[in-house]
């Protein structure tokens, strides 16, 4: 499936504590970025609702919403997809997922070895290598130490990317904690690389199976410091 993005497109990002919002409709796009923390939830909808009122237009005129895919906040990124799939289901609107590493990649075009890397708890990070001159992932999404993160065979010159590299611990390389807003999701769903999907076909991308520690486990990290 692809979406015609010659009509209005919804982009949301709640993989972080920030709600992210870029609509783009008549020739413009309409932007909305804040730090929510656990207000998320309530504050989806009426800022959506207000994004679609700015631009003029309705949540049946959406050609396709973009959602943030993950891998990401564990809540955030369920909020991001079921409001997607809410406002896409009763009118046949597509949905297209980006994931999040891609998004943080992208924050660097043009670059043959950049290294996506955000903050996954536990002390550990989400992480992928990309080129995104060529637009080719070099490895696959992973979750592990950020100490233990290789350069990829045959792969010079690395930049990094993303909110790992303000962590204590940062990966071993040169990075910059930037990360993306709605407006990347938004750009990325329009190069036409990422495909569209019904609502009920939407899925999230998880590279972790556990989403938590346990209370032994949280008791014994604090006393190992």
């Amino acid at each position: 499936m692809q979406a015609d993005f010659s009509k209005p497109v919804l982009a949301i990002d709640t993989s972080t504590s920030s709600l992210s919002l870029a609509l783009s409709a008549n020739g413009q796009t309409f932007l909305f970025h804040q730090e929510a923390g656990n207000r998320q939830s309530d504050l989806i909808l009426p800022k959506i609702g207000e994004l679609l009122g700015q631009a003029g237009i309705a949540a049946a005129d959406l050609a396709a919403i973009v959602y943030a895919q993950g891998p990401g906040a564990f809540t955030g990124l369920r909020i991001g997809a079921a409001v997607g799939q809410g406002l896409a289901a009763p009118y046949g609107t597509l949905l297209i997922g980006i994931p999040c590493l891609d998004a943080v990649a992208y924050r660097i075009p043009d670059a043959e070895c950049v290294l996506a890397a955000t903050d996954a708890r536990m002390g550990e990070v989400f992480y992928a290598w990309f080129d995104t001159k060529h637009h080719r992932r070099l490895s696959d999404y992973q979750v592990g130490k950020a100490a233990d993160i290789a350069l990829p065979a045959n792969a010079q010159t690395p930049q990094g990317i993303g909110n790992a590299f303000a962590l204590p611990e940062p990966p071993p390389f040169d990075g910059a904690p930037e990360m993306p807003t709605a407006e990347t999701y938004l750009n990325l769903a329009q190069s036409g690389r990422y495909p569209a999907t019904d609502a009920a076909a939407a899925e999230l991308l998880y590279v972790r199976n556990k989403i938590a520690l346990t209370a032994k486990e949280q008791a014994e990290r604090k006393a190992q410091g």
